[in-house]
């Protein structure tokens, strides 16, 4: 399919509209059809159906793949793209009761996240069995092994999480598993670092490595914390959770304690918690004055988002749910993760350089109208439909609702909220692929033009892929590589200030930052506010495995062996040989 228009709605261009097809829609549906679908399964009245419908046929909002392929099809499948596991209870029959609930999650569909730091360290003596525990990393690979055969035998990728606190006793075993291409491939991987080990590592302290309250051994902090980055630094993980951060912020904090993220990051999750993930498309609401000058269309945005939020909440009560503890805990509290994409396009189309001041002043007021105009309309909700079950006052104490504005606190004291949670950066690799070639998430843009290999059942196609921005209005900026690391570390700080959950950004690394500099992008992040930190570093074993088997300017997308059938968006991150991005699709 060439590069032009194929329809009145929808994509414009070929391979966005291949893989919307591939990924999102049920036998026999166009475009206009998927989402009138969509719109129909949410709809509140014919008013809201109208409304939101539009909105997603002109692509101003993108709802998650899931969202998209599951609302009112005729398969059992659930539309959240992602689950944290339940407790795993530090005994045989607790690890294989959380790998049969894991199995039976992505079964349909879903990617989860695990903190492991429940599990007691290698050596440890098990009491009634005269035996040692092998420790976290060898019950891993039973997970991984599920994933695995869920995955080929689904005909998609799998997705997890793997959390391990930074005081857990193999919290050395855990930074360096990973430090080749073949161990946990099913898994992404994040250190849960605390406040106190942070505090360690700026004063040059030691720190206790303690399990069920018993210190197996005291090391240095800063060489310890120089032994994550390194790895980072060659094999761009583990990533870098801050959890006491993530707590302190979380505005469920009187009635759960976080441990662990979705595959992506962007959703810290309690036990048995989903993600329930929609992005604004940003490049939609620019909109161009007789002048030919661009300016963000803020009266627009405004009029979608609370139609939007009525949606997403139908979404809670209209899913289906792989177990039924995770369903008990979503409609308890409703949460959603509502952010943006097509970010860097947007704003540099009105002319300002990513990661710029200019830049992030536009970024600033764009995420405070997103986040006041979400909680405005989950507050209408609660009015009308009551608030979510577990609401409590407390909620106002959190660190993040303590920014909200005075009036809208004092509406949140007086009616409540639907929604406990509203506001994630997810990454949008297929989506924001799927419409037309936006730029990711608040990502930079990372190639102004590529070819793209998609394995189609006709064989393969090679097609020329053009940036969106750079295609429709002939702006071209500076690419993800050829920034600074800072500006980078700049954005994810800004937009994480703006969230009641995270931000899953890459902060990609030059071959020239030195590994003193290197070390203070994550230094950066945690001083900035952020709630966590990914980087990939171009001059990296990873990138330099990936390059050896794929040429500079071609990336490979697989499709599935049932083109019209529903096929789940991969969740776990990958990166792409040819740009050296990172995503999680």
């Amino acid at each position: 399919m060439k590069n032009s228009e194929v329809n009145t709605y929808g994509p414009k261009i070929g391979i966005s509209e291949e893989i919307h097809a591939m990924k999102y829609r049920s036998k026999g549906e166009d475009f206009k059809a998927s989402q009138t679908r969509v719109a129909e399964a949410l709809r509140d009245g014919p008013e809201h159906f109208e409304a939101f419908r539009n909105i997603l046929y002109d692509m101003r909002f993108l709802a998650a793949g899931r969202v998209q392929a599951a609302m009112g099809a005729p398969r059992r499948v659930t539309p959240y793209n992602c689950f944290v596991s339940l407790k795993i209870e530090d005994s045989m029959d607790g690890i294989m009761n959380a790998a049969r609930e894991a199995a039976k999650t992505m079964q349909l569909g879903g990617g989860i996240g695990y903190d492991f730091s429940t599990l007691r360290p290698k050596g440890a003596l098990i009491k009634g069995l005269d035996s040692r525990s092998s420790g976290p990393m060898s019950f891993m690979g039973i997970f991984d092994a599920v994933c695995k055969t869920i995955a080929s035998a689904g005909h998609r990728r799998g997705a997890q999480m793997g959390v391990l606190r930074v005081d857990h006793p193999d919290i050395a075993e855990f930074i360096k598993v990973k430090n080749n291409t073949t161990t946990l491939t099913q898994f992404n991987l994040s250190v849960g670092v605390t406040d106190a080990f942070m505090t360690a590592v700026k004063d040059g302290t030691e720190f206790d490595l303690v399990f069920e309250g018993r210190v197996y051994d005291t090391i240095d902090a800063r060489a310890l914390w120089d032994d994550i980055l390194r790895s980072t630094w060659d094999w761009a993980e583990p990533g870098i959770l801050f959890m006491d951060r993530i707590n302190k912020k979380n505005n469920l904090w009187y009635c759960e304690t976080i441990a662990a993220t979705n595959p992506c990051g962007e959703q810290p999750l309690p036990p048995n918690g989903a993600c329930l993930l929609g992005s604004f498309n940003c490049v939609k609401y620019i909109a161009t004055h007789r002048t030919g000058e661009r300016h963000f269309n803020y009266q627009m945005f405004k009029e979608d988002i609370p139609h939007v939020v009525r949606a997403m909440d139908n979404v809670v009560d209209r899913a289906v749910f792989p177990l039924q503890a995770q369903e008990l805990e979503a409609k308890s509290k409703r949460r959603m993760g509502l952010g943006l994409t097509g970010v860097a396009n947007a704003i540099e189309s009105l002319g300002h350089e990513y990661g710029s001041p200019a830049f992030l002043e536009v970024l600033e007021e764009i995420m405070t109208v997103l986040r006041d105009t979400c909680y405005e309309a989950s507050v209408a909700l609660a009015l009308e439909k009551g608030p979510f079950p577990l609401f409590d006052e407390r909620l106002l104490e959190s660190e993040f609702a303590l920014t909200l504005p005075d009036e809208i606190r004092e509406l949140i004291r007086r009616y409540g909220l639907r929604n406990s949670h509203l506001l994630s950066i997810a990454p949008t690799g297929t989506i924001s692929l799927s419409a037309d070639n936006v730029s990711s998430g608040i990502e930079p843009v990372f190639s102004y033009g590529f070819d793209r290999t998609i394995q189609t059942f006709d064989g393969p196609i090679i097609e020329r892929v053009d940036d969106y921005a750079y295609r429709e209005w002939g702006v071209e900026g500076a690419k993800a590589d050829d920034l600074p690391v800072m500006a980078h570390v700049a954005v994810l700080n800004l937009a994480s200030k703006y969230v009641d959950s995270a931000c899953s950004k890459t902060c990609n690394v030059g071959s020239d930052v030195t590994w003193e500099e290197f070390k203070d992008v994550y230094m950066a992040a945690y001083d900035g506010g952020s709630s966590g930190c990914t980087t990939f570093r171009v001059a990296g074993k990873r990138y330099g495995i990936f390059n050896a088997s794929a040429s500079e300017d071609v990336a490979v997308e697989e499709v599935p062996e049932e083109n019209n059938d529903f096929v789940e968006e991969g969740a776990a991150c990958f990166y792409d040989p040819a740009t050296g991005k990172k995503t999680c699709e």
